[in-house]
């Protein structure tokens, strides 16, 4: 017996923390009835259901994608509102997997895409610190004082963050410039926040790093397999 968010990440439905809200929200099922969060089932002997679907056989094989993710796109599988998600760019690739993170609708660069629900957590999990790196160009007053004190104690939404590095990558006028800016967890917007702080307005973020991962030559809207020296790497995380 497992519990079902595990056999649902293991199956590649979806990771487990997305899991967990399917469970919450009553999209889940065993053997007919409402499943709850915390619940144990045995796959081989019970029919386990999402949205009223028998879930797949076990992976034979895991997918790992990135993506260049262009500006303009939802980094979800499907968006109520109708707008363009990154899956609509990977077409039938994209079918049974999910969007590792978050990118927000105006910024663009490296997004993974996977059915491999424990790499998600690990990428994830703040717990993991595994670090991202963005470059950001920004518009604003004295932009190196600002800078330094990006690399201080800051709060996001009332909470306080991990330290951030930041360092000016270009400038050209005193009032604009590109930093490069490394973080160890994913808030919701925290990149553009801390630009916030400090009346630094944000003109394009992309997020060029993830741990070891680049995302050097892709193009926007282009993306590719991993390969096996990256796929190790995420996995002995």
């Amino acid at each position: 017996m497992e519990r079902l968010q595990k056999i649902l990440s293991a199956r590649g439905v979806a990771s487990r923390r997305d899991a967990e809200a399917l469970i919450a929200a009553g999209r889940v099922t065993v053997d007919g009835a409402p499943a709850t969060l915390g619940q144990r089932a045995d796959p081989s002997a019970q029919v386990i259901c999402v949205d009223g679907l028998p879930i797949a056989a076990p992976l034979t094989e895991r997918v790992y994608i990135m993506l260049n993710k262009p500006p303009g796109y939802m980094t979800t599988v499907r968006d109520d509102r109708g707008r363009k998600t990154v899956m609509d760019i990977l077409g039938d690739i994209g079918v049974g997997l999910w969007p590792v993170g978050r990118l927000d609708y105006l910024s663009a660069g490296l997004l993974l895409l996977t059915n491999d629900g424990d790499v998600t957590r690990k990428l994830t999990h703040p717990s993991f610190e595994v670090e991202k790196v963005y470059q950001v160009w920004v518009r604003g007053a004295d932009i190196p004082r600002c800078a330094e004190k990006m690399e201080g104690n800051l709060l996001i939404d009332g909470a306080a963050i991990k330290p951030a590095r930041v360092r000016i990558l270009h400038t050209d006028r005193p009032d604009t410039a590109v930093l490069e800016v490394r973080i160890r967890e994913g808030k919701n917007r925290q990149v553009r926040k801390m630009c916030g702080l400090f009346d630094l307005q944000v003109e394009q973020l992309i997020r060029v790093g993830e741990g070891k991962l680049q995302l050097g030559g892709l193009q926007p809207g282009k993306w590719r397999y991993l390969t096996g020296e990256e796929i190790v790497y995420l996995q002995s995380l």
